[in-house]
């Protein structure tokens, strides 16, 4: 059968492309892209170094500015710029080809991040990045403006290329990316105070490594502040701090795991609360980016494999898993970096760990019951400590409550009458406090009660 010269054509058009990366992702992932980028930027200056704990990395010489507005949307950096080969060769390409070789210990896998953000965000786009030439030993710039509308035509639907054109350099190496001409949606997002209040405190979170090593961020012109994860030690009360490395093809990831306690577990009247302070649960952070904060779900564990589910008892439990590997592919991460694939080898490597010492802590807060007030004289005597500055120890500590003796519950009676508001406020008035509560009277006139037929205990 003979094969006609022109086929099916099978092409991607760009808007159903754009549509389809842009889709599921929110405006909060889209600035945590951009930023990553500019991380990657400063960790590539810095050698290409793990941003593992026991690094003593110094990152106080970049800086990362943020302005989100109604009506704009920037990001300015001195991260050390994207090099005129690069954005050429595949910096502007949608996904990374196999022939394309990643950084050292970056956060960025799948090469779309930057596309993806500025396409959601808005329709007029420039790039400028001033990168230091090693042939002119000297500061060049370029600047790539990106009008969608225009490249979105179907006159223009076969060239998928970006221009380039020589620009000024700044006085530093870094890149500054401005979105204007925002969507509607993008635009009512930046507006809200809400909005910024929560990307403040996402910021301050998922880059609390890198805050911690001294990077600076900006929000319209407000400093970010890391978030304090802390974990409680002295006396019988001792985080776990462990680490090892995996192979995994031909690379390797290291695995190290802290947890403990972060805060004592609710009295027992207050377990039935629901999940409590968004600090308690999992954190899984990947090449020093967290991507999964407080998880209380399956994602972390929770309820499969003989796992509990999370109750509000277990509040107070802080676990952290740091995965680094010098390369980003072999991280268990979703596309979308704000949560993890739990069918990863590397991932399910560490299940195990996190499971006993889950149950560790779970099954401490049961036999904490029953000796509450002496759990909590030992449980305050214990100090706050950032969780990157705990001590390699290989099992993680709890007080025996078991070697408390129980005092034995006393049986008790709930009484309750009805009386008329009249006589109710009366007596109140009667006792010197009109607005007594109900229960007060009920406790005052049974001890009174009491106290004449029975007489003194």
């Amino acid at each position: 059968m003979a094969k006609l010269k022109k086929g099916a054509n099978g092409n991607p058009t760009k808007s159903f492309f754009v549509r389809m990366i842009t889709r599921d992702i929110t405006l909060e992932d889209c600035i945590l892209d951009l930023i990553d980028n500019s991380i990657d930027g400063a960790w590539k200056a810095e050698g290409g170094r793990p941003a593992s704990l026991d690094e003593e990395a110094d990152l106080s010489a970049y800086k990362i500015d943020l302005v989100v507005k109604p009506n704009e949307f920037s990001v300015t950096d001195n991260c050390g710029g994207i090099p005129l080969s690069e954005a050429q060769e595949y910096a502007f390409t949608f996904g990374r080809r196999d022939v394309d070789e990643g950084d050292d210990f970056s956060i960025g896998v799948y090469g779309i991040g930057m596309k993806r953000a500025v396409f959601k965000m808005g329709r007029d786009i420039a790039i400028t990045s001033t990168y230091f030439d090693e042939d002119q030993d000297a500061l060049d710039a370029y600047r790539v403006p990106i009008d969608v509308t225009e490249w979105l035509k179907p006159q223009n639907e076969a060239d998928w290329d970006f221009p380039i054109y020589e620009a000024k350099a700044g006085a530093v190496a870094g890149v500054h990316l401005v979105v204007k001409n925002l969507t509607s949606e993008t635009s009512a997002e930046f507006g809200s105070p809400n909005f910024l209040r929560e990307l403040k405190k996402i910021l301050g979170r998922d880059y609390t490594l890198h805050l911690h090593y001294g990077l600076k961020i900006t929000l319209n012109g407000a400093a970010v502040t890391g978030a304090s994860l802390l974990l409680r030690s002295g006396g019988d009360y001792q985080p776990i701090r462990t680490k090892r490395s995996i192979d995994v093809g031909d690379g390797k990831v290291q695995i190290e795991i802290i947890a403990g306690m972060g805060a004592p577990p609710p009295e027992t009247n207050a377990a039935d609360e629901a999940n409590g302070d968004e600090r308690w649960g999992w954190y899984v952070i990947c090449n020093g980016r967290v991507v999964l904060a407080g998880d209380k779900t399956a994602a972390a564990g929770w309820g499969t494999e003989g796992w509990p589910q999370w109750h509000g008892q277990y509040n107070g439990f802080i676990g952290i898993v740091l995965f680094s590997s010098a390369d980003a592919e072999l991280l268990p991460l979703t596309t979308t970096k704000r949560s993890i694939d739990t069918t990863s080898t590397v991932f399910r490597s560490a299940r195990p760990n996190m499971r006993d010492i889950a149950k560790q802590w779970t099954q401490y807060t049961n036999v904490r019951k029953p000796v509450v007030v002496e759990a909590k004289k030992l449980e305050d005597a214990t100090i706050a400590i950032p969780f990157y500055q705990i001590p390699m120890r290989a099992k993680m500590s709890m007080a025996q409550m078991a070697d408390i003796p129980v005092k034995p519950k006393q049986a008790v009676a709930n009484i309750s009458y009805t009386v008329s508001v009249e006589r109710y406020q009366a007596l109140a008035a009667a006792m010197g406090d009109a607005s007594m509560a109900y229960r007060e009277i009920g406790t005052r006139t049974f001890e009174y009660a009491y106290l004449d037929y029975v007489g003194r205990d």
